[in-house]
């Protein structure tokens, strides 16, 4: 983790003001992918890697926001925002500040210096975290108290409406509410949340396969475009069904006929995504780890063959994983198209499971892996 000092020494440094210091987690999602928009049920859990924002008051009505990881800054209008990102690693602070504004505040000049660890294109989820610790410091400035689930919300439409990211609520609701050792089994259609406890004794291994990927990109926007054409067909004929959260695998086995092969099949995987997400969130709450592998197992085998959303080099660290002793479930995670693997594992074997996963990945694929062991982290907060 990253010493809160030296983001605060780096701000002064530059800015010559003292900051106030906020901090908001990464997430890996242990399973329910590509359900979140399907007003459907997922269970992540924080991680142990973040995002730093230090803020602190301009008198010019200037915005500068400074990357300590794209050793960058750039300089805004707080009067003259723009209403669109660039592309650019900005677009993310600044969707957040944009929304603010639209919501009727008046943004003042600001000094914002951002710092993080969370592995960037790896699936967990460096871009919700930039927002929602973004949020917390521009409330803090401008002195309001929103609800953890309203902030979220406003950093899912900074994505969605600024950068131009078609995400659901999910990373930006678990970094804002999460509890430290628990899972969050969050339901996408109200809001409503419990937490699952993770045992004493289990170790969270997260596998990146060094393959990148980006949210913004086609592959995610065409298999959100195919889930939405799963819906309408089952809609056609079922007046209550609005989302594929409100279909069963008995509508697709009446309707699927009438859609793309490519919709049946991403249909199957959410329909079915569902109901694996909510057994996951009851076996971890009673304690049965031997299902919460088995639906973990059965999620990726759907994430792989069903969403199409995996890739060889994923599903060869998930098989890899498969043969070392003390693991759980393994499975990839975020969305999808490369990035990281989640592996519940035994805590007496972690160590010696993540030494043979790197080796062996290495010695299959060739490319070195980064494994990283973490817990279940507490949620966004101020850092006093």
């Amino acid at each position: 983790m990253l010493d809160p000092k030296h983001i605060r020494t780096l701000h002064k440094n530059r800015t010559g003001n003292e900051p106030a210091l906020f901090l908001a987690p990464g997430r890996v999602n242990i399973i329910g992918e590509h359900t979140d928009y399907a007003e459907g049920f997922v269970l992540p859990a924080a991680i142990e890697f973040a995002t730093y924002t230090a803020i602190s008051p301009r008198a010019d009505g200037k915005i500068t926001i400074y990357s300590e990881n794209f050793n960058e800054e750039k300089v805004f209008d707080a009067a003259t925002l723009p209403s669109k990102g660039s592309g650019h690693w900005s677009d993310y602070p600044l969707g957040v500040v944009a929304i603010f504004a639209g919501e009727g505040h008046t943004i003042p000049g600001f000094a914002l210096t951002i710092a993080g660890d969370v592995p960037l294109g790896s699936g967990l989820s460096s871009s919700a975290s930039v927002e929602i610790a973004t949020a917390l410091a521009l409330s803090s400035l401008l002195g309001i108290d929103y609800t953890r689930p309203k902030l979220a919300r406003l950093c899912q439409r900074a994505e969605n409406e600024f950068v131009g990211a078609n995400c659901g609520i999910m990373d930006q609701f678990i970094s804002a509410n999460a509890e430290a050792n628990h899972a969050l089994l969050l339901d996408c259609r109200d809001l409503s949340f419990r937490y699952a406890p993770i045992p004493d004794g289990v170790a969270l291994i997260i596998a990146n396969t060094m393959v990148r990927h980006s949210v913004a990109g086609g592959e995610y926007t065409s298999r959100r475009a195919e889930v939405e054409e799963a819906c309408a067909v089952i809609a056609r004929h079922r007046s209550g069904v609005r989302f594929l959260r409100d279909a069963t695998l008995d509508d697709l086995a009446q309707w699927g006929s009438e859609m793309s092969p490519n919709a049946l099949k991403r249909g199957r995987h959410v329909i079915g995504e569902n109901l694996r997400t909510v057994a996951a969130a009851d076996a971890l709450t009673n304690g049965n780890l031997a299902e919460l592998g088995r639906l973990m197992a059965e999620a990726h085998k759907s994430y792989s063959e069903d969403f199409e959303a995996s890739c060889t080099e994923a599903d060869t660290m998930v098989a890899l994983a498969n043969k070392i002793p003390g693991l759980i479930g393994a499975r990839l995670t975020g969305g999808g198209f490369g990035g990281c693997t989640v592996n519940l594992v035994e805590e007496a074997q972690a160590e010696n499971f993540a030494a043979q996963l790197k080796e062996h990945y290495k010695n299959t694929t060739g490319i070195t892996p980064e494994i990283h062991r973490t817990k279940a982290a507490g949620g966004a907060h101020r850092i006093d």
